[in-house]
């Protein structure tokens, strides 16, 4: 999608619509993003006429120019990237090529790749749709599945037989490399390698994909051949280097879309506020009040400012303004809460609408709330309103995917899990209930309407946080600011050692495969694994010493294996969760919602893998209390910014446990707080950190006993503002912040990245920290509130209940440490 013009014109129906329902106050800035004409091109002299036959069959008559552009590249024999805006048909630019090599050769073969199994489902119906009448050599062409979700006879079938294999990193990773031997076959003939969404590849996941794809370019090379990767990816800075360091080795980009878009409105909306007001629909039973949050990592709650030798303690016992809002402070009705009227009102005016929720809680709250509303107006339209979210049975996934693509839903309220690719037609508008964790993310959200002729609406609304305030605030940050760079670390020795590991048990390593790996760093990874014996060297090359593959001891997505959530009194699996969320997701006492129903966690087994839940309609919601500390390993980089502030980067050790939870009613009137007894976790990772002297912060006003509320809320929004200048989601970081930490001497604020090794998120606001904290600043200054609201310097997630808090002193901090960055420019 293209940076648009402001142009004035009259509300098209939709926009209307929202105006007549809610008024104007909500509305703080309309972007209209205008249409734009196709420009088409000749099909390409190479491509096979039975090729060109089938997509005129479809009634594509002539690709767009960088359709063509792209399929140029690729059959050339180089590594391409097309990155254009969502619904551009970038599907095109490698199905042209593979079914051309499959046209010219009987044993040509292809891999293709997606994040998500929604998307690889998506793009197997469309190959496989394609007619190729009085062809020979393409009469019988299928693309076959290789996922969790394939048969055993299905997957024989594939491996002996299939030339165009659709399956994910994870499948690669497990199912395909270990096991290369048996598809020789397919390796040997390997022509292409298809990268869909390669965006979504950044952070640890990121960095794991990149191993993997470099393992898969080491054996196809051992098998004889070299195949030219097509990689498709949202608009994102510098498309190329992303692509680049994604599969270690030179790309070329496309990057001018020639695809005809309607023409959009996109609005910037804020809920308004509500004076100490639990933001609960009255028609729907209170649970949970805040929806907005995606099911954060266990690593991404914010610590708290009381600390002793650098801990943050969380006793469990919350005070007076724990979890709530500041003392009278006003608080703003919820986005999920919001995006519910809002999808109500278009549903009603006749738009088919996606709503875009942050957490499956939150989706099917949205979805049953939605429902609810209208039922008082159009009890018909009700029943076509459903939810859609990770952790559902894959049948069921199926079949929603297909009642919203015919009509017979006609709102769905999703997380991410259909932000990628589903093919679903005939889209009004979308709604994004806060922001999805990147700029890609929004782009590619936000064009999942406008499809067609029709101008579509899209609706970003604020979450009552730093970041989205901030956004709706500052319209550039959206539409003139470069969308942001996939961060990814190869190189994490966390990340590089498993699948050097991985790699050694498929085939030797040997020296001249070092450079593929990452050079010097996969030296010291190796001689890591040669000291704890996991590998032996040998005149030949360095060998793996186990007689298991390591793969299935390897994690690309989280923690390595998943909780099964299910309902104790029938059996019934409800879905799952991931081990490392489970503490604070489903520990015993937890409400859970799935499908419009609530349940009680009964028991959490986390070695054994099951979660057992109680069906349930309380009239409470809980939310966890946890203890963390950060120990300073070692600064790796280091700045003196003024002679008493300093900023560093470098390894930490975090600790971090669930320590109890706290039930409170709907309105938000505390129940009672009960004890948990969870394991400790301890993670060594990266951070960013600035220290800054007492001294200076008492000459600035502030006494001894504010600074450390002051360094706790500068902490939260620091963490709230990063996602915008580091491509990663708020709840890849967390933080800690003390008046006194043992190892700088200082008062601190520590910001980390949330996994084993760093995922380079800390290093990039190091290295941005002058634009981060200046964006921070001027975030937390020009809130309206007093004393700091959750548009600001609350945190949802705060270990300690968001307690203690202080704005004024946040701003005094920020401002000091900011003059001292632009000082030293």
């Amino acid at each position: 999608m293209t940076k648009s013009a402001r142009q004035a014109g009259p509300a098209p129906p939709l926009l209307a619509a929202l105006r007549t329902a809610f008024g104007p106050d909500t509305i703080r800035h309309v972007e209209h993003l205008p249409a734009r004409h196709g420009r088409t091109v000749q099909w390409p002299a190479w491509i096979p006429a039975e090729v060109v036959a089938a997509f005129r069959a479809r009634g594509i008559q002539q690709p767009w120019a960088h359709q063509a552009q792209a399929a140029e590249i690729a059959y050339s024999g180089e590594n391409v990237v097309i990155s254009t805006g969502t619904a551009s048909g970038k599907s095109l630019a490698y199905q042209v090529p593979t079914l051309a090599a499959f046209a010219t050769d009987p044993h040509a073969c292809a891999l293709y790749l997606a994040p998500t199994k929604a998307l690889g489902a998506d793009q197997l119906d469309s190959l496989n749709s394609l007619t190729f009448p009085g062809s020979l050599s393409l009469d019988r062409f299928r693309a076959f599945p290789y996922d969790g979700d394939t048969s055993l006879a299905s997957r024989d079938w594939a491996r002996d037989h299939g030339q165009m294999l659709l399956t994910n990193p994870d499948m690669l990773h497990l199912g395909i490399l270990p096991y290369h031997a048996r598809w020789a076959r397919l390796l040997r003939n390997l022509r292409y390698v298809v990268v869909d969404e390669c965006h979504s590849y950044r952070g640890v996941f990121g960095s794991h994909v990149a191993l993997v794809l470099r393992r898969l370019r080491r054996i196809a090379a051992y098998y004889g051949s070299d195949p030219t990767f097509i990689l498709a990816s949202a608009t994102v800075a510098d498309p190329a280097a992303v692509a680049s360091r994604l599969i270690g080795a030179t790309v070329v980009a496309v990057t001018e879309d020639a695809a005809p878009y309607p023409g959009a409105d996109f609005v910037l909306w804020e809920p308004p506020l509500m004076v100490n007001t639990a933001s609960v629909d009255p028609n729907v039973r209170p649970m949970k009040v805040d929806f907005d949050d995606p099911d954060n990592s266990f690593w991404a709650s914010g610590p708290t400012a009381e600390t002793h030798r650098g801990t943050a303690r969380h006793d469990g016992t919350p005070s007076s303004d724990s979890d709530s809002d500041a003392e009278g402070e006003p608080v703003r009705r919820s986005a999920s809460a919001e995006a519910a009227r809002i999808m109500a009102t278009l549903v009603g005016a006749g738009a088919r609408t996606l709503t875009f929720v942050r957490s499956r809680a939150g989706a099917e709250q949205v979805a049953l709330t939605a429902a609810r509303s209208l039922e008082r107006t159009n009890p018909a339209l009700a029943q076509k309103i459903s939810a859609y979210r990770g952790g559902y049975l894959p049948e069921d996934r199926r079949q929603l995917e297909r009642a919203f693509d015919s009509g017979e839903l006609v709102g769905v309220a999703s997380t991410n899990a259909l932000e990628l690719g589903v093919d679903i037609a005939g889209i009004d508008a979308t709604v994004l209930a806060g922001y999805p964790g990147t700029l890609a993310s929004l782009w590619q959200q936000a064009g999942r309407a406008g499809r067609g002729d029709r101008p579509a609406l899209i609706t970003f609304v604020a979450r009552d946080n730093p970041l989205d305030s901030y956004l709706v605030h500052h319209p550039e940050a959206i539409f003139a600011k470069p969308v942001e760079a996939a961060v990814i670390d190869p190189e994490n020795p966390y990340v590089l050692a498993p699948h050097l590991a991985c790699a050694a048990a498929e085939m030797r390593i040997t020296d001249d495969d070092l450079a593929l790996f990452g050079g010097p760093s996969a030296t010291v990874a190796l001689n890591i694994l040669l000291a704890d014996k996991t590998l032996r060297r040998r005149p030949s090359g360095y060998f793996f010493t186990g007689r298991r593959h390591p793969a299935n001891m390897v994690s690309l997505r989280g923690s390595g294996h998943q909780i099964a959530v299910v309902e104790a009194a029938t059996g019934r699996l409800l879905g799952t969760e991931d081990a490392t969320r489970a503490p604070a997701s489903i520990h015993p006492g937890a409400v859970y919602l799935h499908q419009g129903r609530t349940y009680v966690v009964r028991e959490l087994d986390i070695h054994g893998g099951i979660a057992l839940l109680d069906a349930d309609r309380p009239d409470w919601w809980t939310s966890p209390r946890s203890v963390s500390s950060v120990e300073i390993l070692e600064a790796t980089s280091q700045q003196q910014v003024s002679r008493s502030i300093s900023l560093a980067h470098g390894a930490v050790r975090v600790a971090e446990q669930v320590v109890g939870y706290v039930r409170r009613r709907g309105d938000g009137t505390l129940i009672d707080t009960i004890g948990l007894d969870s394991p400790e976790h301890v993670l060594t990772t990266h951070a960013v950190w600035y220290t800054i002297s007492s001294e200076t912060l008492r000459d600035a006003g502030l006494v001894d006993a504010i600074v450390p509320g002051a360094l706790h809320a500068a902490e939260h929004a620091a963490i709230g503002l990063l996602p915008l200048f580091a491509g990663c989601d708020r709840w890849d970081i967390g933080g800690l912040s003390t008046a006194l930490h043992v190892d700088t001497g200082e008062p601190t604020v520590i910001v980390y990245d949330g996994y084993p090794g760093g995922a380079g998120f800390a290093e990039h606001g190091f290295s941005v920290a002058r634009e981060w904290l200046t964006a921070t600043r001027d975030a937390v200054s020009a809130c309206p509130c007093t004393s700091g609201c959750p548009s600001c310097v609350q945190s949802p997630k705060c270990g300690n209940g968001n307690h203690p808090l202080d704005k004024s002193g946040a701003v005094v901090i920020l401002t000091l440490v900011v003059d001292a960055l632009n000082a030293g420019v």
